[in-house]
């Protein structure tokens, strides 16, 4: 275990170095306040507790604080890895600036998502517990949102071959995984579980319809659709009831209508609307196509090595072989043509040709 420890702290350093200044800030950020909550409990000053998020008390602080506190160095760790992963595989796609603009909005709204749930629970139950006894903080939030836009970038990347997971199916496994432990009574409360569930639902509501980027806003593909979070046997239900709601809030002017123009550069100037497709899914495949390109040649310049003395041996003979004439020499002075037998029986391997006579 030893061993591996400093290639693993080389490779995060590694990581580490390569990020903007935004990543590097929010893992100081977890590593400090993970070091003073040795002194004060900071995930409760810190963290949202919802009988002090809304008023009389109103904490609103702590929707901003919350997603960088931790009390374990395992949920240090999570949180740490997620924030590099998402600057190393998001932030060249989005910038700097837009991935900080998704960690604001995604642990922002699980953030006050959750504390408004378990004020409803309350509301229901009448059980000061779900007030003062729950705590909303950590990675959570942000990696439910950061999976499901590695599923909008790189969906179709396999994860694991044995058993098949592919990139699309993480938010789900995520979320069961965390159903597990709390069935299981690993964790603590279900704040880690709804965290995680508002989380990914808040980056799909951003990434779907209000992320600005040069084609436009939003991503209106057919593979980043609500339903597709689901198994293939419940979609069909799931697109119907997504779509209804969809549609009302349309009405309601919480959502508009998305419809994406193309131009063709035709010299008319012709414009396509087509609201069923985006070009998230050009770009998608395109990458895709990138990938598989770089690991064909990776394996052509694996297999153009340089040959062995064995086979230089092989080569020797075989030119060696090769320089022998492939047909027995003869004598320059031809032989006498003769019209008799050869005496062991067999025919003669030379034919001679006479000039036929002349007739006058």
């Amino acid at each position: 275990m030893n061993r591996y420890l400093p290639v693993a702290q080389q490779h995060f350093l590694t990581a580490l170095a390569s990020t903007s200044v935004v990543v590097k800030s929010i893992c100081a950020t977890v590593l400090l306040l993970y070091l003073i909550s040795w002194l004060v409990d900071t995930h409760v000053a810190l963290g949202v507790t919802p009988g002090y998020l809304f008023p009389p008390n109103f904490w609103i602080w702590t929707l901003v604080t919350h997603p960088v506190v931790e009390q374990h160095i395992l949920g240090v760790a999570v949180n740490v890895a997620t924030v590099i992963v998402a600057g190393r595989l998001l932030e060249p796609l989005w910038g700097a600036l837009e991935l900080l603009i998704f960690f604001a909005v995604v642990n922002i709204s699980a953030g006050l998502l959750s504390g408004l749930s378990y004020v409803l629970t309350y509301a229901a139950t009448f059980d000061l517990r779900y007030l003062f006894a729950v705590h909303v903080f950590g990675a959570p939030a942000f990696l439910g949102g950061v999976l499901v836009a590695l599923k909008q970038t790189s969906g179709d990347t396999t994860v694991l071959r044995v058993p098949q997971i592919r990139l699309k199916a993480a938010p789900a496994l995520a979320l069961l995984a965390l159903s597990i432990l709390r069935l299981a009574g690993l964790l603590d409360s279900s704040a880690p579980l709804a965290g995680c569930g508002y989380g990914a639902l808040a980056g799909w509501v951003y990434l779907r319809f209000y992320q600005r980027h040069s084609r436009g806003r939003g991503d209106m593909s057919d593979h980043f659709a609500f339903a597709s979070f689901f198994p293939e046997a419940l979609q069909p239900a799931v697109g119907f009831v997504a779509g209804l709601v969809h549609a009302a809030l349309v009405k309601i002017k919480v959502c508009r209508k998305m419809v994406k123009r193309y131009d063709v550069g035709a010299p008319s100037s012709i414009t396509i609307s087509l609201p069923g497709t985006d070009p998230q899914d050009a770009e998608r495949r395109r990458q895709l196509a990138l990938k598989a390109l770089n690991e064909r040649l990776k394996r052509v310049e694996d297999q153009s090595a340089w040959p062995s003395m064995e086979d230089e041996e092989d080569d020797d003979d075989d030119e060696v072989r090769t320089d022998a004439p492939l047909l027995p020499t003869r004598d320059p002075s031809p032989p006498a043509p003769s019209s008799t037998q050869n005496p062991t029986g067999q025919e003669s391997s030379i034919i001679s040709f006479e000039d036929a006579p002349v007739h006058s």
